[in-house]
């Protein structure tokens, strides 16, 4: 009979343990002209439990009108070397099926804006930098786009503040280059809730589910063949 107690004990401390703990997700992402690196950590406990995916490639297809998207994931560290490599064509019809599929699950929902809103506001933004190296290989037109440029950052971020809680002000940085024509940017944000809210916003969703079981559509099955163009 204690030993029953000690595991319910345990059950609960352990539940209450992970409501309460923080997921806190690393975004990092630079672009370099026709080349893309985006990497995502998702770590809980002060990522002594931590996730990885690495998406080192992301380009159009030569021959075909489809985005080819190469990364691995993994637990811990994983690399390119230990981690299997996984290599989809993202094609128009796919991106469609997603937006139908997500319209259907929207329509089963009562108020699943004012769910989503509430579980947004939880969220927080600890820290957050966008700097971006522009050229155009013209000093007049690189000028119009270095200004056109922070009013997209400055009305973004505007944006985000709106929606999301800033822990700190983010760094921005729109840096001309009038000789070469050249476009990079990085994006790095750290952002942070408790696991405990997520699971609450997914009970919501639960309980005002209307309509019964939604209508999905699978992908096509070209969507997920590998290609040799990479």
């Amino acid at each position: 009979m204690v030993w029953l107690y000690i595991a319910l004990i345990a059950i609960i401390f352990l539940f209450l343990l992970i409501i309460f703990s923080k997921l806190t997700i690393h975004l990092n992402y630079f672009h370099h002209n026709d080349n893309d690196d985006l990497k995502v950590e998702f770590r809980i406990w002060f990522g002594l439990i931590k996730y990885k995916i690495n998406i080192p490639l992301v380009k159009i297809d030569d021959n075909s009108p489809s985005v080819v998207v190469k990364g691995n994931s993994g637990m811990g560290n994983p690399s390119e070397n230990d981690s299997p490599t996984k290599v989809d064509q993202i094609k128009k019809d796919d991106i469609m099926t997603y937006l139908r599929n997500t319209k259907e699950i929207l329509q089963h929902v009562i108020n699943m804006n004012v769910i989503l809103r509430k579980f947004i506001k939880r969220i927080v933004i600890k820290h957050f930098e966008w700097h971006s190296l522009v050229g155009l290989g013209d000093a007049a037109h690189t000028g119009i786009l270095t200004g056109a440029l922070w009013t997209i950052k400055g009305s973004f971020i505007g944006m985000l503040s709106h929606f999301l809680r800033l822990k700190k002000m983010p760094v921005l940085s729109v840096t001309p280059h009038f000789q070469l024509a050249i476009i990079q940017t990085r994006i790095t944000c750290i952002f942070q809730f408790r696991i405990g809210y997520a699971i609450l916003a997914g009970l919501k969703l639960i309980k005002f589910w209307k309509g019964g079981r939604p209508n999905l559509k699978m992908n096509t099955a070209n969507s997920k063949e590998k290609t040799n163009t990479v």
